[in-house]
This record gives C-alpha cells, structure tokens and sequence, in this order.
C-alpha cells in the first residue's frame, strides 16, 4: 500500500500550528546580544539573538517600535519580549518581538561606546599608528590565561606551521576583578623581551567576560607598546576596544597564530620556486655571457694583426694570382696578334719575294729602279736575287704601258 505524502505547504502549516499553540512560546522573554541588526525602509527591524551557543533570529514590525526607547546596536545585550512562530513561506521559525530591554551588559554597552568614541577622536585607532606584522617572526609573546582553549589554539597552530617557533606566554588573568592590571603588565613585560610580535587575546564570551579588553588601560598599553601587536579575543563576532587599537585584528586565537606565523611548508616550497627561477636565471644568464664572450673571441680573432696579415696575404695571393692570369690572357692575345702581324709581314717581306724568283733592282747609287724611266740603255744596275746580288748593263727598255 502507498504511504501518504504531504505537501511542504502543509508540513509547515502543521508545525506553525503546534507553535502557536504552545502556551510558552506564545510570551515569552529571550535574554541575549543584538547581532546582524538591520532596519528595513518599512521600518521593521530584522536582527539576531546569539549567546556562546547559539542564534535566533528575529523581527519586530514597525507598529511594536513605539515601544523601543533606544536604537538597537551591534553587541548590545538586551530582554526580547514576543512569540515564537513559523514564518510559513521560507519554513523556519523565528521570535517576533514586541518589546526590547536593555539587560544589565546594555550600560557596559554604553560605556564600551563611549570609550570607543573618545579613543577613536583622541586618534588611538588612526591607520598611520598601525605597525607591519613581521613576515616571518622568530619570537611571538602571547598574553592569554595559562589555561582555556586559546594557548592551546596558538599553540597548536604556531608549531604546526613552523616548529622551530619561539612562544613566551604570559599568563595573564583574562577576565574579572584586576584583569586589565595583568594584560597591560604582560604586554609591558613582552615589549622588552624583544618579541618580532605579541598576541593578546582570549577566548569567546559575554560582554562581561571580554571587558577586560574594553578597559582604557589596555587600549593605552598596546597604543603604546613598540612591539607590533595582533588582537584575537573572543568569537569572529566580538569586537572590543582592544581590537581597534591594535595593528592587526584576528577573528580567533587560531587566526592569530596563523597570521603571525609563516607556514615553513609553504616558505620552504617559495624558496624552491625562487631557487628554480634563480637557476633558470643564472643559466640563460651564463649562456648569454658565454655567447658574447664567444663573439668576441671571434672579433678578436678576427682583428688579431696575425690573421689580419694572414687574410691581407691571402688576399695579395689572390690578387697576384689575378694578375698573373691577366698578365698570361694578355701575353696569350698578344703572341697571337704578333704571329698574325708575323705572317702579314712575312707576306710583305723582300726576301719572301726574293724567294719567290723575284729581285731588286737598284742602280749603282743603290737607288731604287721603280719604272723603266729611272735607267738607261748601257747604264749598269745591280740586281739583287736570294743569294746575292747580279751586275748587269741595260740594253733596252720595254714600255708596257703602250698598247
């Protein structure tokens, strides 16, 4: 057989039933500190109830706040008068308040408000006052009670990320009667021990419990110390005095310890990354010398007088191996123009003529006979053959020119 389902609709009808008929939740009183305070543009206001352990959420309509003397404000501890109920829609359930009290923590409220405003106005909490926490401590003060969860926390944390830490404790009473006398003597005490940084801080708590850290005298005392200083008292949502004054503000003890500790893991692993790059560095860097002292070798050796004169005699072999080829084509041409002009002028030669049955005819004044009017009849010519020369007398003279 199938089981019924229900709709979430009647799931919460069915719950906002069963309180609204719970007679308790109908009037009842919360005591606790106003959280995450908001007023709406319709003029409901929507905050939170907290204590050490847990959180409610409420509302009051703007036709109840006629009621409300005072304007609510973060960490004010107050007396909430209204009824427990479901908000149908959303499926949770919240108090809606029709009256608001100040409890007894109101007027430490006021007070620490007042305190805040005159230090704040005297420049107590400026920005320019606040020193840097060291990057990497090596001594950390801590003032916090000897016992509790907050030495333990720093402690813890502190060694885990890097155990070779030095942690002074002071052991300072952190809550009631002379409290405040303890935390200023431990910061005094710390501040000349030469820490790198001191952690002042405590546990969570009511307003009464963290006052110690509200008081003037702290405020003044760590205003004052020379040793950067972190706050860490009580839960994230605490704030005190002490908290405004100091150079850094640490949600919780934890925090504290974790932001005045370098992790060694996370360092150690830096300085490798740093020792990579370095190498990578420092080899391109030796390379790229190595390049240039290479490339100067070369323009050294290049200008060297050795090898310069090596290059300039190799470059006169060169020329003089140049001209030597010239100076050969040129003699080449010209023994072949000269066996040419050779032969033309053998061609032309009297003794070639004269080899050939030719002769020279000269009178006895060895004057050229060119034409039969240079001679004659019975004058004597010498006529010169090959191998030797022919006296002979001129009997007659042909003209051939006549026809």
């Amino acid at each position: 057989m199938r089981e019924k389902a229900y709709w979430v609709s009647e799931i919460n009808r069915y719950i906002k039933h069963i309180f609204d008929s719970d007679f308790a939740l109908g009037r009842i009183y919360i005591k606790g500190e106003v959280s995450n305070c908001k007023y709406h543009s319709s003029g409901h206001i929507y905050f939170t109830l907290k204590d050490n352990q847990s959180q409610l959420s409420c509302i009051m309509f703007a036709s109840n706040r006629s009621g409300l003397a005072f304007e609510l404000q973060e960490g004010q501890s107050i007396v909430v008068f209204g009824n427990i109920t479901t908000y149908e829609k959303e499926g949770k359930y919240q108090l809606y308040a029709k009256e608001i009290k100040l409890d007894g923590a109101g007027v430490l409220f006021e007070k620490y408000m007042q305190l805040k405003k005159d230090l704040e106005e005297e420049g107590l909490f400026a920005s320019e006052y606040k020193q840097p926490i060291p990057t990497f401590s090596k001594k950390i003060g801590i003032v916090t009670a000897i016992t509790g969860a907050a030495i333990h926390d720093i402690q813890s944390i502190a060694t885990r990320r890097n155990p070779y830490i030095q942690l002074y404790l002071y052991p300072a009473q952190v809550q009631g009667q002379g409290a405040a006398e303890t935390i200023v003597r431990g910061i005094q005490v710390l501040d000349q021990m030469d820490m790198d940084v001191i952690i002042v801080g405590r546990g969570g708590g009511s307003i009464e419990d963290l006052w110690a850290f509200n008081e003037e005298m702290v405020a003044r005392a760590i205003f004052e110390c020379c040793t950067p200083i972190i706050s860490a008292v009580g839960h994230e949502t605490d704030v005190t005095i002490a908290d405004f004054v100091a150079d850094l503000r640490a949600p919780t003890p934890s925090a504290a310890a974790e932001l005045a500790v370098a992790d060694i893991r996370e360092v150690m692993l830096q300085l490798k990354e740093y020792e990579k790059a370095l190498l990578e560095k420092m080899t391109g860097k030796i390379q790229n010398y190595r390049n240039r002292l290479e490339n100067r070798k070369l323009r050294l050796e290049h200008a060297n007088p050795i090898t310069q004169l090596q290059q300039k005699r190799q470059y006169l072999l060169g020329l003089e191996e140049k001209l030597e080829n010239s100076m050969n084509n040129k003699l080449k041409q010209e023994k072949y123009r000269l066996a040419i002009f050779s032969e033309r002028l053998e061609g032309l030669s009297p003794l070639r003529k004269l080899q050939q049955g030719y002769a020279y005819l000269t009178d006895a004044k060895q004057n050229a006979i060119k034409s039969i009017k240079n001679v004659k009849e019975k004058e004597t010519i010498i006529v010169s053959v090959i191998d030797g020369d022919i006296i002979a007398n001129v009997e007659n003279t042909i003209d051939r020119t006549r026809k």
